[in-house]
């Protein structure tokens, strides 16, 4: 089949490339040009702009998969392809956006004539080897028209689902990520538990990683990729523990408030990532001064010094924690 792949980033650029492997004829667009020529170098028919993309085209209706950053990019790019699209072209988003705002940009796209898919994918950057896992939302007729596509960029295995219609596929790979972030704080909770244990120090981590991917009920891609990464770093000091957020795990707990669905695993760790990112904050302050003075415990003055003081308090005879 005939594709054409807007975004030639990371995701974009390797998922063009599965696709060539597997003899689909694929244009490629992407706003740096030396990322096109790149790509064109690999096989990929090389788009100028967004006009020659869609000139380039042998085939009816056009199947136009836009790889770019959610919001802005994406809006963009989605309009500048209902404007230059004939009617029956396909308009797939396989980044990650809000379905809510997917259902929006359905409508504009359906307004012209065209037909509009959104695709979870997921896969990162080992997609290109091992397949990418695909929750495609689209109208049954359109989705069988590209299932061709989709299977080809899916693992030989399985990892495709049709999960219904326009904006459902944003909507379960939103689910995907939440439940991600869970799984992800799960391990690094557990972990740390094990790291700082007083009664077993010096444990290998490694190690334990490599024994739990085998035989173990938490085995997982997840649990692979740490033991890859401990193997490089095993005490992870070229990492600084900032972790960002994309979005999907907001969007999960508050579609699930909207919805009055306890997600209280899928909460707690995004409120971890945000925790990630302070250090020395004043409620962890205000938290130490409360229970020096009910309770006369000891504060640390300077978070470097294992000095400590009660800050003044008397402390009385029975204490609280």
């Amino acid at each position: 089949m005939e594709i054409g792949f807007v975004g030639l980033g990371r995701m974009g650029g390797n998922m063009a490339l599965r696709l060539l492997k597997r003899g689909h004829r694929v244009i490629g667009f992407d706003l740096s040009k030396a990322a096109v020529q790149s790509y064109a170098g690999k096989g990929t028919v090389g788009a100028e702009d967004w006009a020659d993309l869609v000139k380039k085209f042998q085939s009816r209706p056009r199947v136009m998969w836009i790889m770019v950053p959610a919001g802005d990019p994406t809006t963009q790019a989605i309009n500048q392809l209902i404007s230059l699209g004939e009617q029956g072209d396909i308009i797939v988003d396989g980044g990650n956006t809000n379905w809510k705002v997917a259902l929006d940009d359905c409508k504009r796209v359906r307004a012209k004539g065209m037909h509009y898919m959104d695709a979870g994918v997921s896969g990162g950057i080992w997609g290109l080897e091992y397949g990418y896992s695909l929750m495609v939302g689209a109208e049954a007729d359109v989705y069988q028209h590209c299932l061709p596509l989709l299977k080809d960029l899916a693992p030989e295995d399985g990892g495709l689902v049709h999960t219904g219609s326009e904006g459902s596929g944003h909507f379960v790979k939103m689910v995907h990520n939440g439940v991600e972030y869970g799984l992800m704080q799960a391990y690094a909770e557990g972990f740390q538990v094990m790291k700082m244990s007083k009664s077993f120090p010096g444990m290998d981590m490694h190690a334990i990683a490599e024994a739990w991917r085998t035989g173990s009920v938490v085995r997982s891609w997840l649990l692979d990729l740490i033991a890859r990464g401990l193997a490089q770093d095993p005490e992870l000091a070229g990492i600084k523990g900032w972790v960002e957020d994309t979005g999907e795990g907001r969007w999960t707990v508050e579609t699930a408030i909207e919805e009055s669905v306890p997600t209280p695993v899928i909460a707690e760790s995004l409120f971890a990532r945000f925790r990630s990112r302070m250090e020395n904050t004043f409620g962890d302050r205000m938290l130490a001064m409360m229970r020096a003075q009910f309770g006369g415990h000891a504060v640390v003055k300077d978070a470097s010094s294992e000095q400590s003081s009660s800050a003044g308090v008397p402390a009385p005879e029975a204490r609280e924690s």
